[in-house]
């Protein structure tokens, strides 16, 4: 079954008609990413909707412009509130405006997430690529994919046993 089936078993969520490979790709060229192929198949089998889904129709495009910085801008809040600094940027400026500016630029080069549902990400463009919950800088691996998530998320099924290895770059590292 795949994860749009079985969420759309489920009965717990509204499931809107699919995306269309049109609707898709004017959404990527919109904000500038390519959807993970499994992400991608997902929205077009049925778009969950309500509360944590992202409405990729909606006319909102400021409140998905958001969600889509939610990641970047989550950890920018610990490196100014809680001192955070990531050992693969190098030295931290003392300055916390320059902190901040200098992680901005390093975040650029951090593959983009992308939302599934609530503060749920999977990496743009990735395959096969484990669903993360990315809350500021606390990184939790959710599931090893779509479904593995859906059955742990919403206990819908059983979750695998095994843990894929998330393999994005500085995300990854957070974990």
């Amino acid at each position: 079954m795949t994860a749009a089936e079985l969420l759309a078993a489920s009965g717990r969520f509204l499931i809107a008609p699919g995306l269309s490979d049109q609707e898709l790709s004017a959404t990527e060229h919109e904000f500038g990413f390519t959807f993970a192929p499994e992400h991608r198949a997902f929205l077009a089998e049925g778009m969950p909707s309500g509360r944590g889904w992202p409405d990729w129709r909606s006319p909102d495009r400021l409140g998905l412009r958001e969600r889509l910085a939610w990641p970047v801008e989550g950890i920018l809040f610990d490196v100014v509130e809680n001192n955070f600094w990531y050992e693969g940027w190098g030295f931290r400026p003392e300055n916390v405006a320059d902190a901040m500016t200098a992680a901005r630029g390093y975040l650029v080069t951090a593959p983009r997430m992308i939302p599934v549902y609530s503060h749920r990400y999977l990496p743009a463009a990735i395959p096969g690529h484990p669903v993360l919950s990315i809350y500021q800088t606390d990184v939790v691996h959710y599931g090893n994919d779509l479904t593995d998530w859906l059955n742990r998320e919403f206990t819908l099924g059983k979750p695998e046993d095994q843990q894929v290895r998330a393999s994005v770059t500085f995300w990854r590292d957070l974990l």
